[in-house]
């Protein structure tokens, strides 16, 4: 069975100020990649609903967005939950930098490029939220299009 999706306004979209084109994904396919997946798993292990998520995400969203104006300020959410999401996505997201690094011979993961990706998943999640205090069609949406990957056979 499935629900009818929530119908959003301009007003339930935060962070219009960045603008996300088109072309996005396809642009940052790697990071939306790794961040989705980094998300799902970080739900998962909280055992988290979608609204830990939001929280998470919008967590990340400002102290990305305090980055930019050079400032050095991590904001934390109140909710354990979230907070555990949080700190696992910062972790990935420092995994994946040095993943980039490492393969490119220099940084290659710019913080207006995190920032944009965590916009990106903010606004996803928005979009799947059922509306549901509990609910998590959202992780489930992670989980259908970021699937873990297939383990790797040694022969």
């Amino acid at each position: 069975m499935h629900e009818r999706p929530v119908q959003l306004t301009e007003k339930d979209i935060p962070n219009l100020d960045i603008q996300l084109k088109e072309s996005f994904v396809q642009d940052h396919e790697h990071e939306v990649m790794a961040l989705s997946l980094a998300l799902a798993r970080a739900m998962d292990h909280e055992k988290a609903v979608d609204l830990d998520a939001r929280e998470a995400l919008e967590s990340l969203v400002r102290t990305y967005r305090t980055l930019q104006s050079g400032l050095i300020y991590e904001t934390r959410p109140q909710n354990p939950y979230a907070a555990g999401i949080q700190e696992r996505l910062a972790k990935a997201i420092e995994d994946l930098r040095k993943s980039i690094a490492e393969e490119a011979g220099m940084q290659m993961l710019r913080d207006t490029d995190v920032l944009a990706t965590l916009v990106f998943l903010q606004r996803v999640e928005i979009q799947h939220n059922n509306g549901r205090r509990r609910g998590r069609a959202f992780f489930d949406f992670l989980r259908t299009y970021f699937p873990e990957p297939a383990p790797s056979v040694q022969l």
